[in-house]
């Protein structure tokens, strides 16, 4: 095939990106659209750039080296790539190219100014745009200045910047291609950048205009601030005219220099109301066209704009796709999940079908509808009462989105009567749906969350404590049953028997004795957390009362590991064994170390127990502990290290003591005070009813995670058949996957390598998005603040959810297998589910950056009676690792001490 070295922009459309890079795709599409002018110019293409890499062989054994390098090694990439880009611009381009560049300036006038601009093949993509990666020359002037500026854009494809922003989006720079686009430069009475959704909110339906005078380089060198107008439904509802006291020109000769502007002029604006519309409204065409948001850099010359670039908006938290035209307030599943990491699609798909409340996925994330249940006033009020008492973040979201959005309709007073379970907005605490939120055991009829006040003394409905001891029979032998049927099932049979299982899945967690028993437990905490405030001025009183309460299957995995760290450390060959391990395959050669055989019995007969977690669990194609128990050795050795032999049963009985200590101190101050007996008489049926049930409400999480567990080892085995028959390249492929897909692949012997390889694209993309507490079909992404002025000056506010103060090392932590404690440290991470555990007993404190009241690393740290605060914004970011830090547990801040 004839090598093409140039193609002109109206030859070029958006399936040439393997040709002429993402720019020059862009604009060669933009040239399509009706109504949007692009100025005129052409591509040289990837091919020209193959050319000169082939006659710079030194480039390849750098390119070797580089790939070898760790994108954290700075030093080691900025040598490389200099050394790289040194050999591509001292390369001479072959004669033929040039030929064909110097027939392309004579068709549009070699004489005339050109932006000469980079264009990689991985560039402006819907899943990284690259922006600002590679290089732009404005005003060059003359065949040989462009020439060399053609090679200078080449040569920008191995910046220290783009090298690095490649690696860290899992791209390899061999893969990487780059096209140059040279265009007839405009010379713009005003320039700037179109976002045709908010980029800060998301809000689709708003537009902002950065404007400012002159060429656009002085907004996007930060010269200038720029004028600033948000547009919506064809009107600026908002708008900011800066001082702008340069602007960057082009110069006859070639090249641009910045020039001052007359003070009278500084703060004009750059555009009129009517222009910005205009400009909205062919920026709408644009996102038209290309289906979704756009960044779009635009010049404005003789009162006509022209586009000279257009790229996705990356950073934008992607909406659920409903195919309607209603308003939706979606609420973050992952949020009370403590999981906000993305999803893979097997993921998202078996939590979908398992949850007992319509959950929708956008961005690898799951987020339930609140719309309906906020329509109406008095269901409003109860769901929002809930929510505020779980994480009072969640519920500002969803008060700023109410206050100011116009989404919702008002409705009618529901009907008393509860909605039906595929309805309720809520999940329960272990996440899966059972109670709404909106509508907890012991709503009124009239929707109030709690009964009326006219009895302080007023207790919700007591339940049996036995109740606990039948369901975790039941849950066991539901599980039992589960991996009894599943056992000879394959291909067809297998999936259609998920599907019954999914269904008795659902059963077991809406079992109405289920709901109770959680409810029990929570409404018994709010109960004396409230009272006893009002009462006796005391904090968060149930923190206390509630230590080594019964049946916390949570709190048991972090003490049985203790009880695995007395078994090592009798044993210093074990011990000094597993300072060594590596890896996963390690407790076969366990055994043959002095004293291993009865280490490793103990590491596997707490996996037997705890085997099903793992970090991110609710994710079933997360590896398990039993998958990769090698997880577990950082912890066991700081259990060794840290602890004396029996420090479980020590720290449970402690806690039992002071449970019990606490209720006698409360229940004695009680009686002191007027109607004292009753109110203590009250408050007694409390605590029994919180020690009864507040552990049970740890153990739907575990009956959903080792039913998830067996669920996943069959589909493994399955996806292992199909990958050994050679439909699949690996097992794991099918991860990528939902169910009802990888039930087709099992069915039909075929898949999808295209859609493998977007799945994983993608996933790639929502790895680097942080999902928002609230997001609207409107795109509004809220995270909520907190409404507080009772914290020090400096302070980070978060969430009080286990009480007390404690000072100490913070250790920043994002991977439990990177656990490296000392007795006094405090664990700074972004959010906790059950599989942490095992870290809570070596630690002393707890701040995280996503969390409520009710969940799991909440009630873990009140368990263990660590102060902790949740919910405290980039807390991982704002506290160094190795500072020193208070926690303050009653009154929801930290403060950074050094």
């Amino acid at each position: 095939m004839t090598e093409r070295y140039v193609m002109d922009l109206h030859e070029v459309d958006g399936t040439r990106i393997a040709d002429v890079g993402g720019k020059g795709a862009h604009l060669g599409e933009l040239s399509r659209i009706e109504g949007t002018r692009v100025p005129a110019g052409f591509c040289v293409t990837t091919q020209a750039f193959e050319r000169v890499l082939a006659r710079t062989p030194s480039i390849g054994g750098a390119l070797d080296e580089l790939a070898r390098v760790s994108a954290d090694d700075r030093e080691a990439i900025r040598a490389l790539s200099a050394r790289i880009r040194a050999g591509v611009e001292g390369t001479a381009v072959p004669a033929d190219i040039a030929a064909a560049i110097a027939g392309a300036l004579a068709r549009l006038g070699e004489d005339s100014a050109y932006a000469v601009r980079s264009s990689a093949t991985a560039e402006d993509l819907p899943t990284a745009s690259f922006a600002g990666q590679q290089d732009t020359y404005l005003n060059v002037v003359g065949p040989a200045e462009i020439l060399r500026h053609i090679s200078r854009c080449w040569a920008s494809l191995f910046t220290e910047r783009a090298v690095t922003y490649r690696r860290r989006n899992g791209i390899d720079d061999r893969t990487v291609h780059m096209a140059v686009v040279v265009q007839r430069m405009v010379l713009p009475e005003a320039s700037g950048i179109l976002f045709t959704a908010d980029p800060v909110t998301g809000h689709r339906k708003v537009a902002t205009v950065d404007a400012g005078f002159g060429l656009g380089e002085a907004l996007v060198s930060g010269l200038v601030n720029p004028d600033v107008f948000k547009v919506r439904d064809g009107a600026v509802v908002e708008r900011t005219i800066a001082a702008k006291r340069l602007a960057v020109h082009a110069l006859p000769g070639g090249g641009t220099r910045e020039t001052a502007i007359e003070p009278r002029h500084q703060e004009l604006p750059a555009l009129t109301d009517e222009q910005a519309v205009r400009l909205v409204e062919l920026g709408r065409r644009v996102e038209a066209h290309f289906g979704r948001p756009q960044d779009i850099e635009w010049c404005l010359a003789d009162d006509g704009f022209r586009i000279v670039q257009s790229r996705p908006i990356t950073t934008l938290f992607p909406v659920p796709e409903r195919g309607d035209q209603e308003n939706h307030i979606y609420v973050s599943v992952g949020h009370q999940q403590m999981m906000t990491d993305a999803m893979k699609p097997l993921g998202l798909s078996m939590w979908q079908l398992t949850a007992m409340a319509p959950m929708h996925e956008a961005g690898g994330r799951l987020f339930v509808d609140a719309a309906p249940r906020l329509a109406s006033p008095a269901s409003r009020a109860a769901l929002l009462e809930v929510m505020g008492r779980g994480d009072p973040l969640v519920r500002d979201a969803l008060e700023t989105v109410i206050d100011h959005s116009g989404l919702l309709p008002s409705l009618p007073e529901p009907d008393p009567v509860g909605p039906p379970a595929g309805d309720r907005v809520g999940t329960t605490p272990e996440g899966q749906g059972g109670p709404s939120k909106a509508e907890p055991v012991g709503t009124s009829a009239d929707g109030s969350v709690e009964p009326p006040e006219e009895d302080p003394c007023a207790t919700p409905a007591e339940a049996d404590p036995a109740i606990v001891t039948e369901l975790i029979e039941r849950s066991r032998a539901s599980l039992a049953a589960l991996e009894h049927g599943i056992r000879s099932k394959t291909g067809p049979a297998l999936f259609a028997f998920l599907l019954e299982a999914f269904a008795e899945h659902r059963r077991v967690l809406g079992d109405p004795l289920n709901i109770q028993a959680i409810m029990a437990g929570m409404e018994a905490t709010w109960w004396l957390n409230d009272r006893l405030l009002d009462w006796l001025g005391e904090k968060n009183a149930a923190d206390t009362l509630t230590l080594s309460a019964p049946d916390n299957i949570t709190s048991e995995m972090g003490l049985d590991l203790l009880d695995v760290a007395d078994v090592v450390r009798a044993r210093p060959e074990v011990v000094a064994f597993l300072r060594n391990v590596e890896g996963d395959g390690f407790l076969d050669e366990l055994a043959k170390v002095a004293g291993g055989a009865e280490a490793r019995d103990a590491v596997e007969a707490y996996l037997d127990r705890y085997g099903m977690r793992c970090v991110g669990e609710i994710d079933i194609t997360r590896p398990r502990w039993r998958e990769r128990p090698g997880t577990l050795v950082p912890v066991i050795l700081d259990n060794v290290r840290n602890f004396e032999p029996g420090a479980a049963a020590r720290r449970f009985e402690q806690g039992r003591r002071k449970a019990a200590a606490k209720e006698q101190d409360v229940l004695a101050r009680l009686r002191e005070l007027p109607d004292g007996d009753r109110r203590a008489d009250a408050a007694k049926r409390m605590i029994d009813q919180v020690r009864a049930f507040a552990g049970y409400r740890e153990y739907p999480k575990y009956g959903i995670v080792s039913r998830s567990f067996v669920y996943k080892r069959a589909l493994l085995e399955e996806a292992g058949r199909l990958a050994r028959a050679g439909v699949l390249r690996e097992a794991e492929d099918v991860f990528y996957l939902t169910f009802q897909e990888f039930q087709d692949v099992a069915r039909t012997n075929r898949v999808d390598e295209g859609l493998l390889a977007r799945r994983k694209d993608a996933f790639r993309s929502y790895e680097a998005l942080t999902p928002p507490r609230v997001l609207t079909s409107d795109g509004e992404a809220v995270d909520g603040a907190y409404r507080r002025d009772d914290a020090p000056a400096g302070a980070l506010v978060g969430l009080p959810v286990s009480a007390g103060t404690v000072e100490g090392r913070a250790r920043v932590i994002l991977d439990m297998a990177d656990a490296d404690l000392e007795e006094g440290d405090i664990l700074v991470t972004p959010f906790t589910d059950p599989s942490w555990s095992p870290l809570f007993v070596a630690v002393a404190g707890l701040v995280t950056e996503v969390g409520g009241l009710m969940t799991h690393g909440a009630v873990i740290a009140r368990e263990y009676g660590l102060p902790a605060v949740v919910g405290v914004d980039r807390a991982t970011r704002r506290i160094r690792d190795g500072q020193r830090i208070r926690v303050h547990g009653t009154d929801g801040y930290v403060e950074i001490l050094t």
